[in-house]
């Protein structure tokens, strides 16, 4: 039976370590979709770790913007999809010029695709609703975009989990973090 897990976590929660461990043990056929464009040597060395963390017999394709388009053509040929993240999806999407309404639905675009897929789906966010209020409009348009995504994501999985220092807290459906 295919899942919905949304793992959320602010910066080095372990979330993506820990979505990892969830995708290799749901088989061996697993499709990352990467989020990222990398744009500066930090970011480039950040990528380099992250691929290191994966095992190599995984199909990765890196798409910034298109995440549905990605998800109608793989959503049955393997055993999950990990999705790695919606803060750089909705970043890449800001990037574009892409105004608030139609980011929203390109979200409700992505979630459709998610429950279309005849395999388990696992999406990665940032949690940014913890912190202080920006002090720039920019950055506060970015965590209210993100925050509202994280709301429609999070209504829309079975599962989610918060990740805090490196421990997984189910907040719905599964109680057992024992991936």
């Amino acid at each position: 039976m295919k899942k919905f897990i949304f793992i959320l976590g602010g910066a080095r929660s372990g979330k993506s370590s820990y979505a990892v461990n969830l995708a290799k043990s749901t088989g061996k056929r697993i499709v990352f979709i990467a989020t990222c464009i990398s744009g500066d040597s930090e970011m480039k060395h950040r990528i380099k770790l992250h691929k290191k963390s994966r095992p190599r017999t995984w199909k990765v394709i890196e798409e910034g913007v298109h995440i549905d388009s990605v998800l109608k053509k793989v959503k049955s040929r393997c055993d999950a999809i990990l999705i790695d993240c919606m803060g750089l999806f909705i970043s890449n999407l800001m990037a574009a010029e892409t105004n608030d309404k139609k980011i929203e639905i390109k979200v409700w675009q992505v979630i459709e695709q998610i429950k279309r897929c005849s395999t388990d789906v696992i999406v990665v966010s940032n949690e940014v609703g913890m912190g202080i209020v920006p002090d720039n409009l920019l950055a506060r348009r970015f965590r209210d975009l993100l925050g509202k995504t994280n709301q429609m994501l999070a209504q829309s999985a079975d599962t989610v989990i918060m990740m805090y220092a490196g421990i997984a807290t189910a907040i719905k459906g599964e109680k057992r973090c024992n991936y």
